[in-house]
């Protein structure tokens, strides 16, 4: 990423007032980040939610001087950027209407790898919910799962999510509420260093940013957008991991919760997530693998010649493509074949009746 166009995308987010809805309309109204600030306050004023006062904040220079500092920072100290428009940014999170326009991460890490799980939980666990992770997270790897997991680095499930994770050798993914030049808890900084090696920290916040408790639901809809599916395992009547849950059943994607007795404190939550059919039980890897459509199938290479010849170009052209590599997310799929994502959903749908092909859970199509 250029340097100059890092500056203008970082400097959008320090603008007074702005959101993510607002930064999003000043890109689409002016072309690019950078062309917001080469405006003139008077057409910008006039972009409807800006005004004058918003209009005159971005001509000033306030927000690219500090954007000039988070750029020195990150030099510094080897942290990366993702703006939502690169092909790198999280596919998942683009789909996200609340997304973040830029992200910034620490360690190395494929953000659109083709399964991805975000597991939460109550920072006070019983042992049957650290035995479950643990078991959870073993389980998927014997299974022969390739998997990220994606939590939060807090105390409890998350962290033990992580070094389940790392123990089995997942990529995983902390999601931080507060800027990469500090780490909350600093209980954490040594689990926090193998992640950088085996995944990556996560933030949309800049440096000399706290850990406030806004932050934390911000935090959230990140831990939910970047996975196709959000585990949750024990919580209270209440909490952070039931936000995390109504925010990934907002986007559309999968919820599981770990089931537990009636009157166990931390089985409120998710007996009521499963209960009000806003989560689906999990009892195993097995089950999280069946729901989601991960089982391992060999792979098909022959299709009957007569259907073959009956199917359409288009349709050819998509087999063709998945005969070269299996089970492909559909954006990558549609610049594979050159063609519009409107037109491909269509074809995939058609093939689909036909028992040609699937397309799993997280938008994955696979030939059967």
């Amino acid at each position: 990423m250029k340097p100059e166009n890092l500056l203008y995308q970082i400097g959008i987010g320090l603008i007074p007032k702005i959101g993510t809805a607002h930064a999003r309309k000043l890109i689409a109204y002016t072309g690019s980040a950078e062309a917001v600030f080469q405006e003139k306050a008077g057409v910008l004023e006039k972009i409807p939610g800006i005004g004058r006062y918003i209009a005159r904040q971005i001509t000033g220079n306030a927000a690219l001087i500090r954007a000039e500092e988070e750029i020195r920072f990150m030099e510094k100290n080897q942290i990366n950027a993702l703006y939502f428009q690169d092909s790198e940014f999280p596919y998942r999170l683009k789909e996200c209407e609340d997304g973040p326009i830029l992200i910034f991460y620490k360690g190395k890490v494929d953000f659109n790898h083709q399964k991805i799980i975000s597991i939460v939980g109550t920072r006070k666990p019983t042992a049957n919910g650290r035995q479950f992770t643990n078991e959870l997270i073993a389980n998927l790897q014997a299974l022969g799962q390739s998997i990220h997991i994606v939590s939060g680095l807090a105390f409890g499930i998350d962290i033990i999510a992580h070094k389940a994770s790392l123990k089995a050798g997942f990529n995983t993914l902390a999601v931080l509420a507060h800027g990469l030049d500090r780490l909350y808890p600093p209980e954490h900084r040594e689990t926090s260093g193998q992640i950088i090696q085996q995944g990556a920290l996560v933030s949309e916040f800049l440096s000399l940013t706290n850990p406030d408790p806004q932050n934390f639901v911000k935090r959230n809809r990140i831990i939910a957008g970047l996975a196709d599916a959000t585990i949750v395992i024990e919580s209270g009547a209440k909490g952070g991991s039931l936000i995390t849950a109504d925010i990934a059943n907002s986007y559309n994607r999968d919820v599981f919760a770990m089931p537990g007795r009636v009157k166990d404190d931390m089985s409120l939550g998710c007996n009521a997530l499963i209960a009000e059919n806003k989560a689906m039980l999990l009892r195993s890897a097995d089950d999280l693998v069946k729901a989601m459509g991960w089982q391992t199938h060999p792979k098909k290479h022959i299709i009957q010649t007569k259907l073959f010849h009956e199917l359409r170009p288009e349709e050819q052209q998509i087999i063709a493509a998945l005969r070269e590599q299996n089970d492909q997310q559909v954006d990558t799929l549609a610049s594979q074949v050159a063609l519009p994502v409107s037109l491909l959903n269509a074809l995939l749908l058609q093939l689909e009746f036909a028992g040609i092909l699937q397309v799993l859970p997280g938008k994955v199509v696979r030939l059967i």
